[in-house]
């Protein structure tokens, strides 16, 4: 039985993923101001960062319809659909409802809805795992058993270089967001078992954030081989700051690079790292 992993624009698709035809994106659209951005191919990164720039308000996001979910569901495959946190995005939603949609008309083929409970760089391990999964012939059923159990494993963690949006969406206090801007805090951010975005830590520099961030990572890893994904905004540089600290410990196998998407380019803003391993 052949398979295809439908992931909303948040999966932020290295190259390989891109060209891969197991996978398909899902595109959320974005809202800054009266300007309006869709989540795919033709989403310009530089004009999404100077439309937020500009914007005194939040920007907005609008997950896919159901009906863009059903869509890919026809196929005589296994379909699997990885998600932003149900915490932090309605797309959950939306592909649970796509399903419950398509079982009510008769729809038989397996479908499974993975709640990513991260966002960025989680969702590609959590869409690259599946694939390494149903590529070794296991039926779907222990596909989506061994996907979860991987998604409760899992962790994710960002440090932010811009504390804007997390101001303009109440994340922070106009105090809060004073005094570490004054100081030059930046800030280690992680996600709950839930999906919610808690702050972990922070660093006088960006060089110290980033170091807890990797020290930290490194000492949760159970076995030493891990795979890590790096997601950046607008940074590589940063990146591979970043891979060079992960290779460093000794405690990482594949360390992956990828540019944000537009959704997590809301989230991670300009120069923002997001890991997952």
């Amino acid at each position: 039985m052949g398979y295809k992993i439908l992931c909303d624009s948040c999966t932020d698709f290295t190259a390989e993923m891109a060209a891969d035809h197991h996978f398909v994106r899902i595109p959320l659209m974005i809202h800054v101001g009266e300007q309006t951005f869709i989540d795919d191919g033709s989403l310009e990164q530089p004009a999404l960062l100077q439309a937020m720039r500009a914007c005194r308000t939040s920007p907005k996001t609008a997950c896919p319809s159901p009906a863009q979910y059903m869509s890919h569901f026809e196929s005589e495959e296994d379909i699997y659909i990885v998600t932003l946190s149900q915490r932090l995005s309605a797309s959950c939603d939306a592909a649970l409802q796509a399903v419950k949609l398509y079982e009510e008309e008769g729809g038989t083929h397996h479908v499974h809805v993975f709640n990513s409970r991260s966002a960025s760089a989680g969702q590609v391990q959590i869409a690259m795992k599946i694939q390494e999964l149903a590529q070794a012939g296991l039926p779907f059923d222990e596909v989506v058993s061994q996907g979860e159990a991987y998604i409760q494993d899992m962790d994710t963690m960002f440090v932010l270089e811009n504390l804007d949006n997390l101001r303009k969406n109440g994340r922070l206090s106009l105090v809060q967001s004073l005094v570490t801007g004054s100081l030059r805090i930046k800030l280690l951010m992680g996600a709950t078992p839930e999906g919610e975005i808690i702050k972990l830590g922070q660093g006088l520099s960006e060089t110290q954030a980033l170091r807890k961030m990797i020290t930290r990572a490194a000492g949760r890893v159970a076995q030493a081989g891990r795979r890590l994904v790096i997601s950046h905004c607008n940074c590589r540089e940063r990146a591979l700051f970043v891979k060079q600290l992960a290779e460093s410990t000794g405690r990482f196998g594949e360390i992956l690079i990828t540019a944000t998407g537009g959704i997590s380019t809301v989230y991670a803003y300009d120069g923002g790292i997001v890991i997952a391993y």
